[in-house]
């Protein structure tokens, strides 16, 4: 979410950009939604053309999706599309894993710790039922894994990483439940230290394991997204990932 003290400081475009894209990987805005611009206008405080200028990178990103005549809906989730994610993803990940281990240096290694221990010292859920998803905690786990593979060496395979950890973000968040059967924090601390320990082979099937284990949470626990579910068409998200 876009910290509401540096709204002021922020080009109108770039803040409906950065707002909207937020509301849509938190699932404030829910997978299938219709996107009206003057209920977004509203909601962020920014003019039309801003919506609309937003709404076109968001649709390119794969985050939105443009219908003739309809207008702008938050681009529905599948099953199959989060497998297909998930296989992408991990492939891109493991490459600058291991060159990330290969290449890194000091730097590198202070860091990794740094995003460690900070990551480690959040709580990831939030609210009575422990459902809703921290941004405070989003960012510090993107920053985590972004430090993990930094020292990859090549800013063409981060950026495509780095779309695709995006992409998995909305999946992420859906597959909060309060009964995840995971320790996230040992996860984590074991890649890092694998990594630190420069044990390339270990890191990457801890990864493997790591990033293998929220289709299995969104197949587990779909009953959980009833609760965002979008009434008016068959793209509410616990329909379209149970395949019907």
């Amino acid at each position: 979410m876009v910290d509401s003290n540096l709204t002021s400081t922020i080009p109108m475009n770039l803040r409906a950009y950065l707002g909207l894209r937020a509301e849509i990987l938190a699932s404030r805005l829910r997978p299938g939604e219709r996107l009206k611009i003057q209920q977004l206008c509203s909601r962020l405080k920014v003019s039309p053309g801003a919506v609309r200028e937003s709404l076109a990178s968001l649709c390119a990103e794969g985050f939105v999706v443009s219908e003739p005549w309809k207008g702008f809906r938050v681009a529905p989730i599948s099953v199959e599309d989060l497998d297909d994610l998930t296989r992408t993803r991990l492939t891109i990940d493991i490459i600058c894993l291991r060159q990330s281990i290969e290449g890194g240096g000091i730097e590198w290694e202070t860091q990794l710790v740094a995003a460690d221990h900070r990551l480690s010292r959040l709580s990831q859920q939030i609210g009575p039922d422990g459902l809703q998803a921290s941004d405070e905690w989003a960012e510090a786990h993107a920053h985590y894994h972004l430090s993990l593979v930094a020292a990859c060496g090549s800013p063409s395979l981060l950026h495509v990483r780095q779309g695709l950890f995006a992409q998995s973000e909305r999946y992420r968040r859906l597959s909060l439940t309060p009964r995840p059967g995971r320790d996230l924090d040992a996860e984590h601390r074991a890649m890092a230290r694998a990594a630190l320990d420069r044990d390339a082979d270990r890191a990457c099937i801890l990864m493997s394991d790591h990033l293998l284990m929220t289709p299995f949470l969104v197949r587990r626990f779909t009953e959980h997204f009833d609760k965002l579910a979008v009434n008016d068409d068959a793209s509410a998200p616990s329909r379209a990932l149970r395949g019907r």
